[in-house]
């Protein structure tokens, strides 16, 4: 049973994989709801019913709403006056701006990190794109690779730009929206092969301390993207 259906329904309560160390239970929860909107799962504009999500999960309120607000704040859901919370559903305009901040940003990021990022850590995201290489999906021509944190090769080179403010806005803010739209339109005919190949050239411009020409291939990786994610809603 998807989350969507959950949160549409009166389901049998779930049961909450067991929590890690350091791991409180709006954590769990959190991570749960943020896999399931993040995913598609729950549909963007989908209406979140508080009183179904905490049967569903068997959890009181208190911690159900502690992850609902963290969602808020990671931009995936939105406060409705007078309907409640439903999950963020952007449109076109709102999506091309989305990824016009994250062409500037992560151009810079990408700038800084041909500065700042040592040869080690070069490497290590070398070793980030060959398990992108290995993926199923990917070899089928299915799907990119789309796994999280330091398994993301976006989120590598904005770690590696050593940027605080950009961490922050786009590791944390910005990080669980942009990747939710990753997700959906990853799938295109032919962009998963293109986008590894656009992949390579970045890091290799960041690897050469090259840091205008991986800006520049980073800011054109997107905006092909941002092109392509519009001409799809269009």
């Amino acid at each position: 049973m998807k989350l969507h259906e959950i949160v549409d329904t009166t389901p049998k309560t779930k049961v909450l994989p067991a929590c890690s160390a350091g791991e409180t239970l709006a954590d769990n929860v959190l991570r749960l709801i943020q896999s399931a909107i993040v995913k598609g799962e729950i549909a963007p504009g989908s209406k979140i019913s508080e009183p179904e999500l905490a049967r569903a999960y068997g959890i009181s309120r208190g911690p159900l709403r502690e992850a609902l607000h963290r969602l808020e704040g990671q931009k995936l859901l939105v406060r409705v006056p007078h309907a409640g919370a439903r999950v963020v559903a952007l449109n076109r305009d709102e999506l091309s701006e989305l990824y016009q901040i994250r062409e500037a940003l992560e151009g810079l990021a990408c700038r800084l990190a041909a500065a700042r990022m040592t040869p080690g850590e070069v490497e290590a995201l070398r070793e980030v794109l060959r398990a992108h290489e290995r993926d199923e999906a990917f070899q089928a021509g299915s799907g990119y690779y789309l796994q999280e944190g330091d398994y993301d090769f976006h989120y590598r080179i904005v770690q590696g730009s050593g940027n605080g403010m950009l961490i922050r806005l786009l590791c944390d803010e910005l990080y669980q929206l942009a990747r939710m739209y990753r997700i959906q339109y990853s799938a295109t005919p032919h962009r998963p092969v293109q986008a590894f190949a656009e992949h390579h050239r970045i890091l290799d411009a960041i690897a050469e301390g090259d840091g205008e020409l991986a800006e520049l291939l980073m800011r054109r990786h997107i905006r092909t993207s941002r092109l392509n994610i519009e001409a799809q809603i269009s």
